[in-house]
């Protein structure tokens, strides 16, 4: 099963990077529903966030903390919001998305369109409020 996303992991399609490990990577969402919007991924590939193991749920959680508080830090938002929904790419990932509002997290809005320029910009925010 070649996603996508094992695509970025294996650096065949680029993408934005916000942070990477052995396990895991992010990167901003290049359809998103706020800027800022970035997926985690597992770099297993397994279609179910809930069939990783438990080690690596735990895992998981932990490497996406300092990213969304990176997000709260780098945009206007009252707390950076999670949802894994897993139907659009069938590799197990996390959306974090600075909200305001629960419908900031509404998958059937629209979603912005932003240039190269705007998301290399969204990325370097991001990444000077990483620690």
């Amino acid at each position: 099963m070649s996603t996508i996303f094992s695509k970025i992991i294996q650096r065949e399609v680029p993408a934005y990077i916000i942070k990477e490990d052995d396990d895991f990577i992010a990167f901003l969402d290049v359809f998103p529903l706020k800027k800022g919007h970035t997926l985690v991924v597992p770099k297993v590939e397994v279609d179910n966030i809930f069939d990783l193991n438990n080690e690596l749920l735990n895992r998981f959680f932990v490497f996406v903390r300092p990213i969304a508080k990176a997000i709260e830090a780098s945009f206007q938002c009252n707390r950076c919001g999670i949802a894994v929904i897993g139907l659009e790419v069938p590799h197990a990932h996390m959306h974090l998305v600075p909200i305001n509002t629960a419908n900031d997290l509404n998958f059937t809005q629209s979603k912005l369109s932003l240039t190269d320029l705007e998301m290399s910009e969204i990325q370097k925010i991001i990444l000077t409020h990483l620690h």
